[in-house]
């Protein structure tokens, strides 16, 4: 009698609001809300990109990382080391494909393709610092503090920035939607979205890139997250997974 009911009061708030149980709508949706975040990330993309080949950023850039390197507390600066870690070599080209294996000898295969998949965005990163060429935070600037640290190629984008949107952003996702235990799901995406939230001020206090350099690449690694894991979720129905 109890299931009765139950059964018939969804059946009343499904003809009441057609609209969140339509699967085509809902799928509609989302693939315009996906289409305007990868339209409003490209479009601050281009112009942070042409704002920087004009060189037009340089004293903005600047006082942002001297205002950020003022929060010299031991505690703020050791964490602004442990954020950049996972980006430096040689466990910048071992994790990535851990994680990859990880989810392979669990038993999520899909999952494990798309998350070394997900490690592509370096070469967007080669590619855009190929073009640009940007000095990173060097002596002309000796106020500017700049730790010693294994990095090479040019400022912008910022590859660690990229590089964290690509592998711990589809790995939040992945988190996101496959882990039911409610505690688990939290931590991990907690602290997954920790770590994507504070590479960025960790590129800049460190001094090893500019302001404009960790946004472009948050703009452009969010472009990349958003496309990726909507073909992932298409891939997926389509194994009726």
């Amino acid at each position: 009698m109890v299931a009765h009911r139950n059964r018939a009061q969804e059946r009343t708030y499904r003809d009441r609001h057609p609209r969140q149980f339509n699967p085509d709508r809902l799928a509609l949706a989302r693939g315009r809300t996906g289409l305007s975040i990868v339209g409003v990330a490209l479009l601050v993309f281009t112009f942070l990109f042409i704002v920087v080949w004009k060189d037009g950023s340089g004293g903005t850039d600047a006082a942002i990382t001297l205002k950020l390197q003022k929060r010299n507390h031991p505690y703020f600066d050791r964490l602004m080391h442990i954020v950049s870690w996972a980006g430096f070599p040689p466990q910048s080209r071992i994790i990535p494909p851990s994680l990859s294996a990880a989810l392979w000898l669990l038993g999520f295969r899909l999952e494990a393709v798309f998350q070394f998949l997900a490690w592509g965005t370096g070469g967007f990163s080669f590619l855009f610092k190929s073009i640009m060429r940007r000095a990173r935070p060097g002596p002309d600037l000796p106020e500017i503090r700049v730790t010693i640290a294994n990095i090479g190629g040019s400022s912008f984008p910022s590859g660690h920035v990229l590089n964290y949107m690509g592998v711990y952003g589809f790995l939040t996702y992945l988190a996101f939607t496959w882990i039911h235990p409610a505690i688990i799901r939290r931590t991990i995406v907690g602290l997954t979205a920790g770590l994507l939230t504070l590479v960025g001020p960790s590129r800049v206090y460190l001094g090893h890139h500019w302001f404009t350099d960790v946004m472009a690449s948050y703009c452009l690694g969010t472009a990349y997250l958003v496309v990726f894991s909507g073909f992932y979720r298409r891939i997926r129905i389509r194994l009726g997974r």
